[in-house]
């Protein structure tokens, strides 16, 4: 919207739905749009240019890990944006936020720290590595194709417990 180190910003390969609400870890890379809820982490592949777009509608409860980001929405947790953060009007994020540079529009709320975490490196430098805080690891390629994969994560089956025969007592009797 407004920065001018951001990517093309009016390209989004994933749309979250007004209607939307999702549960559990989000991982992308490309532009992804939030009109819904999302209700756990959201993090950009390593070495990518994503960009995450929160609209006014939008809400994420979890921890956000993205090189470009534009809120307009709230954000519940805590955000890393190792390249650039822009917090339009009716941002809110109650969390920490980490960055390396920030665009604040008058009336974007933030309720935690902001601290200038990210260097930029100048250009051809390395991104600077953001920190991935997940509830579960994003499976690899291999283990979605592969016959014999074990589910991380899944209960054993429990067997069904047997319960003792109790003795049959005839209360006329003594």
């Amino acid at each position: 919207m407004f920065g001018k180190n951001a990517p093309a910003a009016n390209h989004f390969d994933t749309l979250i739905s007004s209607k939307a609400e999702i549960v559990g870890d989000i991982h992308f890379s490309g532009g992804l749009h939030i009109d819904g809820r999302v209700h756990g982490n959201i993090i950009a592949d390593d070495d990518s240019k994503a960009v995450l777009r929160i609209s006014d509608k939008g809400r994420v409860e979890g921890e956000v890990s993205v090189p470009h980001l534009v809120v307009n929405g709230t954000i519940v947790g805590d955000v890393h944006s190792c390249e650039h953060l822009e917090l339009a009007a009716k941002a809110v994020v109650k969390g920490n936020i980490f960055y390396n540079t920030v665009e604040m529009v008058m009336g974007a709320q933030v309720d935690g720290r902001l601290e200038h975490r990210y260097k930029s490196s100048g250009k051809g430098g390395e991104k600077p590595v953001m920190p991935k805080k997940v509830t579960r690891e994003k499976p690899s390629p291999l283990s979605v194709d592969a016959p014999d994969t074990k589910v991380l994560n899944k209960p054993e089956p429990k067997a069904m417990p047997q319960a003792a025969p109790q003795p049959i007592v005839d209360k006329k009797q003594g």
